[in-house]
């Protein structure tokens, strides 16, 4: 049996950050200071905000002062989901060392890191997916036809949100990211916010691949949110890239739709489609489904691929029988609309209450001071891959991609303290001899220059060592 064809997969996300006083009043901080504070030791180590790190990602600061980590390719759903996870720790450990020091300096505020899509202003920042496809001449075609799947796929994958209705009533719903949303597919990013993003930079051989640019996603904390929603775009791509069709499913108005679906827990609401027939977002996700599983019913698919099949149908019909809590701890929008009505009943209050709302920045908090760690613990979130594996891969690279090559440069210059240039395609030794080297092929984890690059650090390292011998 044949498997699905190997494709490189990243995430990036970018996280908000404030500093809470414990003191009471305002924030001792503001976003941008404490943005500053928090990468301190990057800039110290690195000499720059924006840095590759040993486990082949990449940790910077976006505009905005919002802190960004872009996971390493990967091509397996277990190394996206500890790289995914290992930027939640990276992200934390700042966090930690960069409190420690507001302590030391008597500063009466808490620095607090937030997975989340939306800002106290109602500014919003994004979770970017990145999917390496075949450079082909129907590309522009295959990303119109997957916006009907992108739109409705909140249902399932969207990270739940309180937000003030038409009457001024707090009401849950699928997604943080919907409604920012102003466009379908488009090469602009900052004027709209399009779901997929078509600017060509495929941080690859130009000729062979171009790289999926999606920013619908919301940012997820459970482990099953994220492995669905990258898990099904990939097999969907394959559906694609081997010949499969879903310009039958298109929606007559997918940005007045999406808005829709967001409020529509029931998902249960008729959507036009282009055709003028109607169908509901369950019924297009099961439709969706059905053709992924045709496609896949004779390949060889990996133990996670078969996962994200059965989450993708249990999520479905969770939400067509109205029963969030058959998903409850593994898709992020159960999770978190069961931990916060459950917390208002027992209070005997309202989603709009001030506490709620602290509940719920406490789900999206990475820091020691948020939820994850203890659901996941008492078992109200699963995990698919575990912690110690998660914490490994924040110095540890996929082993077979090319972040393997950049992470294993990266952990050998710092070992060695050598100045090593690195980007997602390149490598350069500055030592004013050695050649850079690009690296265009992102499934290639053996490269013989690369090799010849790490003996160069050596040789420089034990010159140095050397002449620091001698004295000199």
């Amino acid at each position: 049996m044949s498997a699905p064809a190997r494709r490189v997969i990243g995430v990036e996300t970018e996280y908000g950050i404030t500093c809470a006083s414990s003191a009471g009043g305002p924030p001792p901080l503001d976003a941008d200071h404490a943005a500053r504070l928090l990468f301190e030791p990057v800039v110290a180590r690195g000499r720059s905000s924006n840095v590759f790190t040993r486990g082949g990602a990449r940790l910077y600061l976006d505009v905005g002062s919002h802190p960004e980590f872009a996971t390493a390719e990967c091509d397996r759903l277990e190394d996206l989901l500890a790289q995914d996870r290992a930027g939640e720790l990276t992200m934390a450990d700042l966090a930690e060392q960069a409190n420690a020091r507001l302590a030391q300096q008597g500063v009466p505020g808490r620095i607090h890191l937030l997975k989340n899509n939306l800002d106290a202003e109602g500014t919003g920042f994004g979770c970017h997916e990145n999917y390496l496809v075949r450079r082909r001449g129907d590309f522009w075609n295959d990303a119109r036809t997957l916006v009907p799947y992108l739109v409705t796929r909140q249902i399932l994958v969207g990270a739940g949100h309180v937000m003030t209705g038409p009457q001024g009533e707090a009401v849950f719903v699928f997604s943080q990211r919907a409604d920012q949303m102003e466009d379908a597919v488009s090469s602009a990013t900052t004027r709209s916010r399009p779901l997929i993003n078509t600017r060509d930079e495929p941080h690859a051989d130009a000729e062979r691949y171009r790289r999926m640019h999606v920013i619908v996603g919301d940012s997820n904390i459970a482990q099953g949110s994220t492995l669905l929603k990258v898990g099904a775009m990939d097999l969907l791509l394959d559906y694609l890239e081997e010949g499969g069709d879903l310009s039958d499913l298109q929606l007559a108005r997918p940005m007045r739709d999406i808005r829709t679906v967001c409020h529509d827990l029931g998902g249960s609401t008729p959507l036009e489609l282009a055709d003028e027939r109607t169908i509901t977002a369950v019924d297009l996700q099961a439709e969706h489904l059905r053709r992924v599983v045709s496609h896949t019913a004779h390949m060889d698919l990996s133990p996670l691929q078969r996962e994200v099949l059965d989450l993708w149908e249990r999520g479905v019909e969770a939400v067509r029988a109205g029963r969030p809590q058959d998903v409850a701890t593994e898709l992020d929008w159960a999770a978190k609309y069961q931990l916060l009505t459950r917390y208002a009943e027992r209070a005997g209050t309202g989603l709009d209450d001030p506490r709620v709302a602290r509940l719920a920045l406490a789900y999206h908090d990475v820091t020691t001071a948020g939820l994850r760690a203890r659901l996941e613990a008492s078992g109200l979130l699963r995990r698919w891959v575990g912690e110690e594996a998660c914490r490994q891969a924040v110095t540890v690279p996929p082993a077979t991609t090319r972040a393997h090559l950049r992470g294993t440069a990266i952990g050998r210059a710092q070992d060695l303290r050598r100045d090593l240039t690195a980007d997602w395609v390149g490598l350069k030794l500055d030592d004013g001899r050695t050649p850079a080297i690009a690296l265009r092929d992102p499934f290639a984890c053996r490269d013989e220059r690369v090799d010849a690059l790490l003996a160069a650090m050596e040789e420089g390292a034990q010159g140095w060592d050397h002449t620091l011998a001698q004295g000199v």
